[in-house]
């Protein structure tokens, strides 16, 4: 049996807490204030303390320390209605054992319970820096953002690679930034890279540096932005279109902490923290071939997906207020009506928060000083269509691939002298399999198909194992 205290002033919750508490085989005690708590703590053994947040008197964060002090081994577990990023991060500053956002269910809470009890520590303590909320532009109360700040609390305490996925608009470059600025390297630099932007051919150049004369127009000697990032944090996004040899060096800069410019021979050290991020599926890359799988598992040892913004529309009030403070302040947040806003519900929102930031600005411009109606919105956005991956020809992907085949292959063996004869194994037995096919196994319409002679098909049969008749 273990202690259980229960910090919240809200009777119905202290009450359900303390009979699951007592279901499990515990023995709970409530408190209604911080200042009750602590005076309970003083004098009383407990392993697990439930702490809401918003309470009267000295609120739930701030109590985390004293209670700390009187019980150094409690897990202590924060309870919100009301979080944002910055009390994830600051619970997680000051040592809370895990974060829950209210509501949640019995097992949610049960689960922690037991968790607790075990002594499992998931976050170290006093590792990150305080910073105001002001300083970040997350904004969000649905469950769904409370669960993403909480992922942004726990991994920014770490030096961990994080994967952000989401939709174009969602707010990936703002979580990667957010996760800087809560991180030991606050204070360095945040490089970021739109790897879509960069022309395949100089991506390698832009990203690892090259020296004087390396290639026609390389001028002067250039660091590269992963030396750049030294001591900080580099965020590549859309890293899913990142060249497949240009892989091979990123994964390598990432086991050993070095980068080798191109047209030098020696490495150069460097320490970043990578965050990437792209809206594309990058396992279907990986599946396809066109990302390696070594590097997908190095870079998305902790993910963070965001949703859509017409998954959260509860947010959009508060998103809506948001843009209004920043692009004019001291307006009224009245000043968008309430049709307006259930206008905005609405809508689907496919560009996401960038759309609807656009909008507002719109909506502002047309309505000029008067009150904000549905007619002051902009067309809403048209669904964008996903690339047709049948739209290139056939030829033209086969000429994209065996590129990235050839490019890959000479960047992890430069002493290769038999490119053109492996390039031939992997073609001509697919080739001639598909004529044979064709011909029902007869070699000399095949031949005639392939433009090729009879003996040299046979001899080319015999040499890769396949069947044909005369």
């Amino acid at each position: 049996m273990a202690g259980i205290l229960i910090v919240d002033d809200e009777q119905a919750i202290s009450w359900g807490l303390a009979e699951l508490s007592r279901q499990l085989g515990h023995e709970p005690h409530t408190a209604s204030s911080a200042e009750q708590a602590i005076s309970l703590a003083a004098k009383t053994d407990v392993a697990v303390i439930l702490l809401d947040v918003r309470l009267p008197g000295m609120d739930g964060i701030a109590a985390i320390s004293r209670l700390r002090e009187l019980l150094p081994a409690a897990k202590i577990i924060v309870m919100t209605a009301h979080g944002d990023l910055s009390t994830a991060v600051e619970a997680v500053r000051q040592g809370a054992f895990d974060y829950i956002v209210k509501p949640f269910d019995t097992t949610q809470i049960e689960r922690l319970i037991e968790r607790a009890l075990t002594q499992i520590a998931v976050v170290p303590v006093d590792a990150v820096p305080s910073l105001s909320s002001a300083s970040n532009p997350l904004i969000g109360k649905t469950p769904v953002m409370q669960e993403i700040f909480k992922r942004i609390a726990l991994v920014s305490a770490s030096e961990a690679c994080v994967f952000i996925s989401g939709e174009s608009g969602t707010g990936k470059e703002l979580v990667a930034r957010a996760i800087h600025q809560y991180s030991k390297r606050a204070s360095a630099p945040f490089v970021a890279v739109n790897v879509a932007a960069l022309s395949p051919s100089l991506a390698e150049s832009e990203l690892f540096g090259h020296v004087r004369g390396a290639f026609t127009g390389a001028e002067q000697s250039r660091a590269g932005l992963l030396a750049d990032a030294d001591g900080g944090t580099l965020f590549l996004d859309e890293v899913a279109d990142i060249p497949l040899p240009v892989q091979v060096k990123l994964l390598r800069a990432l086991e050993h902490g070095e980068v080798m410019p191109v047209g030098s021979g020696r490495t150069t050290r460097t320490n970043f923290r990578l965050i990437s991020a792209t809206h594309q599926d990058l396992l279907a890359k990986v599946r396809e071939g066109t990302f390696r799988h070594d590097l997908y598992f190095r870079l998305c040892t902790f993910q963070v997906p965001l949703p859509p913004l017409r998954e959260r529309k509860e947010d959009l009030p508060l998103l809506v207020n948001h843009f209004l403070q920043q692009l004019a302040p001291g307006k009224s947040p009245g000043s968008f009506t309430s049709v307006a806003l259930a206008e905005a519900q609405r809508r689907p929102w496919h560009g996401n928060v960038r759309e609807l930031r656009n909008a507002v600005e719109h909506a502002l411009i047309v309505a000029r000083e008067g009150p904000i109606l549905p007619e002051h919105w902009p067309p809403a956005m048209q669904p964008i269509q996903a690339p047709d991956p049948n739209s290139e020809s056939l030829e033209g992907r086969l000429k994209k691939l065996v590129r990235e085949w050839a490019e890959g292959k000479l960047q992890s063996d430069a002493d290769m002298k038999t490119l053109y004869d492996e390039m031939l194994q992997q073609v001509e037995p697919p080739l001639l399999a598909a004529a044979l096919e064709r011909s029902k196994g007869e070699c000399l319409a095949a031949s005639r198909w392939l433009g090729m002679h009879r003996t040299t098909l046979r001899k080319k049969l015999d040499q890769y194992g396949l069947h044909g008749e005369e």
